[in-house]
């Protein structure tokens, strides 16, 4: 006889009970329950935003609370336990444990048939490794989270697809890609000088895939003192793998600073903004810039930095068509790490489904000591506050991209900046003179290398003075090579813009990089 589980016994239960009541419905004339859907999501968000805020007890029992992170890098899901198998589909889920930094356990539930069974905690799920759990653990427990599986490689290995851990934040991936930056369901004063609130998924639904399903589909119930809501996230593996994510949000209060499909990321050193490290590696970035389409169609490239102090960036827009943190940098060489494989980590790319009318890109740059803090966030701010007692529903695609072909036009490929010096001169740098360098390559610029008098640039900037500005051809890039020299007052700041231009054709997108003088 084969052993049963707690899990399978309440599966058996819960589908006997399910099947009694289809019967006895129907014998009695009654229509059949109706499954579970994402609308049911909905309504428990509704449901959870109309009461007082009761956040979920953080409290785990010893010795979870206290576990380091080598401990809990030493517990282990089970592969041979993973669930979905049954259902004979693409896709396998493994779940996270609580303790460490996750002490707010999470509800996973499985849809089979519509039916929903939440996920008992067992401690048969898991290999502890040199921790030792002497006591039993409540069979209510709950996750921290979980993970589908997927063979996005290779047909014969189930790879890591997408994870939910912590929070609202989740990481996906595409096909030879590394983790790197993470997506969250929603970021709330995370630029403004009020504390950051964090909302959490407290409960997941998890469907179970078709034989021949191509996609996953999740449900989730975020919520935080300020706000509850329900999300769908349909996930479609692949070459870069893509999310459709729809949201329905009840404010608790007005909400001013909310932040739409927030990305994070880390941001230390690269090329246009280095640091004095004995570090052998000359990058160390997850992403290193920020590419936006406006809405009228413009392309704009803002590449990050690891400022001094805190600084926000805003991007004014009305609909905007996309937007997102990118790893546009995809050379091994410019890195030089064998283990964390930054070349290889991707750039996630919003893209708003109908209309989310006026508002900004917001661009919070942290200060960050060493690579080991994520210090980037790159949001969608609309200009009208929540109100308490709404209903806000959205949609947008989310997409795991690797090329640098999100547009058709040449593209920033480096940003230098140095002192702006005289040639051959060995005077003094002046601190309010600086010469900003950038190449653009791709697209139609190789067309122009022939005939580069053609080209022109086109600088501007916000304040201060362009005293000099050049354009050369680079055969290195098949591109273009701009300088711009720039002078502020002492205490100045400036936002500069750039693009390349041949008569009244537009041929790169644009570059923008704030500059200022202590």
């Amino acid at each position: 006889m084969i052993p049963l589980s707690r899990r399978a016994l309440l599966q058996s239960l819960l589908a006997t009970a399910a099947t009694s009541a289809l019967a006895q419905t129907q014998q009695n004339g009654v229509p059949a329950p109706t499954p579970f859907r994402f609308e049911d999501v909905v309504r428990k968000a509704r449901e959870l935003a109309g009461a007082p805020y009761e956040p979920v007890p953080a409290q785990l029992p010893e010795p979870l609370n206290r576990l380091s992170f080598d401990d809990y890098r030493d517990i282990r899901f089970r592969p041979d336990r993973a669930l979905l198998a049954t259902g004979g589909g693409p896709f396998r889920m493994q779940l996270f444990h609580p303790g460490f930094l996750f002490q707010r356990p999470v509800t996973v539930n499985v849809l089979r048939d519509g039916v929903p069974t939440p996920v008992p905690y067992q401690r048969e799920l898991f290999d502890y490794g040199r921790n030792k759990i002497e006591k039993p653990l409540p069979v209510n427990l709950g996750f921290a989270g979980f993970r589908l599986h997927y063979p996005l490689n290779d047909p014969r290995i189930f790879d890591e697809l997408i994870a939910f851990l912590g929070a609202s934040y989740f990481r996906f991936l595409g096909a030879d890609q590394k983790y790197g930056l993470s997506a969250r369901g929603l970021a709330i004063n995370v630029e403004s000088g009020d504390a950051e609130e964090f909302p959490f998924f407290r409960e997941f639904w998890i469907e179970t895939p078709k034989p021949d399903s191509e996609r996953a589909t999740i449900y989730a119930l975020l919520d935080s003192p300020s706000v509850a809501g329900a999300y769908r996230f349909d996930v479609y593996p692949s070459k870069e793998t893509a999310l459709d994510v729809t949201a329905t949000l009840f404010p608790r209060k007005a909400i001013a600073n909310v932040g739409i499909a927030p990305l994070t990321s880390m941001f230390f050193e690269g090329e246009n903004d280095r640091h004095s490290t004995d570090d052998f590696r000359p990058e160390l970035h997850d992403s290193d810039g920020l590419l936006m389409q406006s809405g009228a169609g413009e392309w704009i490239w803002r590449p990050l930095r690891n400022p001094t102090r805190k600084s926000v960036s805003s991007f004014s827009d009305n609909n905007p068509r996309g937007f997102g943190l990118m790893q546009r940098d995809r050379v091994f060489e410019n890195y030089q790490d064998l283990e964390a494989y930054y070349h290889k980590r991707p750039g996630y790319w919003v893209e708003p489904v109908g209309q989310w009318g006026e508002g900004r890109v917001e661009l919070v740059e942290i200060p960050t000591p060493d690579e080991t803090h994520d210090n980037i966030v790159a949001y969608w701010k609309p200009n009208r506050p929540y109100e308490a007692g709404q209903e806000i529903t959205l949609s947008y695609k989310l997409r795991a991209v690797s090329s640098a072909g999100l547009h058709p036009g040449g593209k920033v490929v480096n940003t230098f900046h140095a002192p702006a010096r005289a040639s051959g001169s060995n005077a003094p740098s002046d601190p309010t003179h600086r010469r900003f360098i950038i190449d653009f390559a791709g697209g139609n610029l190789p067309y122009y290398l022939s005939d580069p008098g053609l080209v022109q640039l086109i600088p501007s900037i916000s304040a201060g003075q362009i005293t000099h500005t050049f354009i050369v051809p680079n055969d290195h890039t098949k591109g273009f090579r701009a300088a711009i020299d720039v002078k502020l007052e002492p205490g100045q700041s400036t936002d500069m813009r750039a693009f390349l231009r041949a008569g009244n054709r537009t041929l790169t997108e644009t570059w923008t990089y704030p500059w200022a003088v202590e």
